[in-house]
């Protein structure tokens, strides 16, 4: 079963001269429980098929499939419903909010959901401990090193249980040994929980993890390789 599949995806910036042709003629097929990265230089297209394989964006043409459904289709309120229920996000900059502890951000997305409370604490608390964050549960993210934040992203990201979990460099911020902690992590929630999982980077480190490696240059796929 495929996670996400595109085919014949474009994206262009801009009209006429102006134009900057970000993706051009994208085919992929990603299975599910892939742990799978996109790398290329910068302004090689990684972060604008990452967004809009999460609806963060649209395609100029093409089509997007994610969890058997038309990504490319939908409005903005199945985009924002699609997001919430099977996409989970780790952004590079963390993106926690600051007065909530790391056991409110984590619940924020259930309480989104409309998850009751009860199951809230019991799923945020499970989760954080899974990603070695029990005992601090209550410290608010000024409170938290970055490869703790970035670990509080992660659990959030998959808390909720989402077919796919899209990861936008997220070592970009941490120290090598943060970084290389932070893959050991993922990669065993891919392999525990069979959530797919796709990550841009151009960090080696992050690269020397991935069992499949897409990288991407001037908007096309370079190179495809199953390691």
């Amino acid at each position: 079963m495929s996670t996400v599949t595109c085919k014949n995806l474009y994206k262009t910036f801009g009209e006429g001269e102006l134009a900057v042709h970000a993706l051009s003629d994208i085919n992929l097929d990603i299975q599910a429980g892939a742990f799978l990265c996109l790398s290329g230089p910068s302004g090689s297209g990684k972060t604008t098929l990452l967004n809009m394989i999460g609806g963060l964006d649209t395609p100029s043409r093409g089509e997007i499939t994610v969890a058997d459904r038309r990504v490319d289709q939908m409005n903005k309120a199945q985009l924002a419903d699609m997001r919430l229920h099977h996409i989970g996000f780790v952004f590079q900059a963390y993106n926690l909010i600051p007065v909530l502890t790391a056991q409110e951000n984590v619940e924020f997305v259930m309480q989104l959901q409309g998850m009751p409370r009860q199951t809230r604490a019991e799923k945020s608390s499970a989760i954080l401990n899974e990603v070695g964050l029990s005992g601090l549960e209550s410290r608010r993210p000024a409170e938290l090193s970055g490869g703790q934040q970035q670990r509080v992203a992660v659990a959030r990201a998959l808390v909720s249980e989402p077919d796919l979990v899209l990861a936008d460099e997220p070592t970009a911020n941490l120290d090598s040994h943060s970084a290389e902690n932070l893959m050991q992590l993922l990669e065993n929630l891919n392999q525990r929980h069979g959530t797919t999982f796709i990550i841009s980077t151009h960090d080696k480190l992050v690269m020397s993890h991935a069992k499949r490696l897409i990288k991407l240059r001037d908007g096309k796929i370079e190179e495809d390789v199953t390691q």
